[in-house]
């Protein structure tokens, strides 16, 4: 039975793993303080035109949102998130957990807007409630919606406006750099935002994320953060090596557009088959509306989400693509619609 649930099912693809083999005997610094990982840093920084910031290999998403969110507040600051936001439905309560309020506002097709933001600063006006103090948003967000440029800057616009810092989960930046009219390119990002990580988890690495630290006032003492945190892995290069690899003639941005292209695939197959689309993505991640009697059929041969329970008779699933899609799946999956 063939999943199509996430896209990291998978293990990792064979040229990061290949190029992890290479290492395999050789001796390195450790904690991320290796050559290997100074290269991947360099690539990355290069890339993404932001020669200033710090970048830092965390493990996995969770733990790169936790540990920015609590080394860049206080106790009683917090953080505002749509009310879909990963941190506060799929991550355990981990920020809250490490004594940080947040603040959901309504989600409209996964997004946060602008207008959400000043409207919760200025509701927390006195000493006896928790300070507003950072914004987090996901691109793509978990309704696999982007946010375009012109979104981008006007979120953060009004997080200069009340003294936010603004931090963008990056679990799919891949994809949603390279979706169908997207009008942001990699080297605007550290423009448009205090902190952002790039997911490599979800687009072909083993494991990692590469945290992008842009203001200064969040730069300092951060591995002593990740240490605290067990982030600091003795054998950093592990997660180096993946980021050079992927980083090395943009094969990061390859692996994430075939991702988009599987979708893209299924969703022009139920678009032309008359079923609608709860949310008009255009990255990796696909939210049909199926009759119930169809979701089971084809439960038979797939596997994927029920997202959704619209009503007695139609459900929302939904489908992932990713860097290891089988084509001929797809294939078989769009001629059961």
């Amino acid at each position: 039975m063939y999943s199509f649930k996430d896209d990291y099912s998978e293990l990792g693809h064979e040229k990061l793993l290949n190029d992890l083999l290479k290492l395999s005997k050789i001796q390195m610094d450790g904690y991320g303080l290796d050559s290997v990982s100074s290269e991947a840093k360099e690539l990355i920084k290069k890339r993404f035109a932001m020669t200033e910031a710090d970048v830092h290999f965390i493990s996995g998403g969770t733990q790169t949102n936790m540990i920015l969110c609590n080394s860049a507040l206080s106790q009683i600051e917090a953080v505002i998130a749509a009310d879909t936001g990963h941190i506060c439905v799929h991550e355990c309560g981990t920020v809250e957990h490490n004594g940080n309020k947040i603040l959901t506002a309504p989600n409209k097709n996964g997004k946060l807007s602008p207008c959400d933001i000043e409207m919760i600063c200025l509701s927390h006006t006195d000493e006896h409630m928790v300070f507003p103090k950072l914004v987090f948003i996901s691109q793509a967000t978990e309704k696999g919606t982007v946010y375009s440029k012109r979104e981008l800057k006007d979120l953060f616009d009004v997080c200069r406006k009340f003294n936010l810092y603004f931090y963008i989960d990056g679990a799919r930046l891949g994809t949603a750099l390279v979706s169908d009219g997207i009008d942001i390119k990699p080297e605007d990002m550290a423009q448009l935002c205090d902190a952002f990580y790039i997911g490599g988890t979800k687009n072909g690495s083993p494991l990692g994320e590469a945290l992008c630290i842009i203001n200064d006032k969040l730069k300092e003492r951060f591995r002593y953060y990740l240490k605290q945190h067990g982030a600091l892995i003795a054998k950093g290069a592990l997660i180096g090596s993946c980021f050079k690899t992927l980083f090395t003639n943009d094969f990061y941005f390859d692996l994430a557009r075939y991702s988009n292209t599987m979708a893209q695939k299924i969703v022009k197959a139920f678009t032309d088959k008359g079923y609608k689309l709860s949310y008009a993505s255009g990255a990796n991640m696909i939210f049909p509306i199926l009759p119930n009697e169809k979701l089971a059929e084809l439960q038979k041969s797939f596997k994927f989400h029920i997202w959704e329970k619209i009503d007695d008779n139609n459900t929302v699933i939904r489908l992932v693509c990713g860097w290891a899609t089988v084509e001929d799946e797809v294939n078989k999956f769009i001629a059961m619609l």
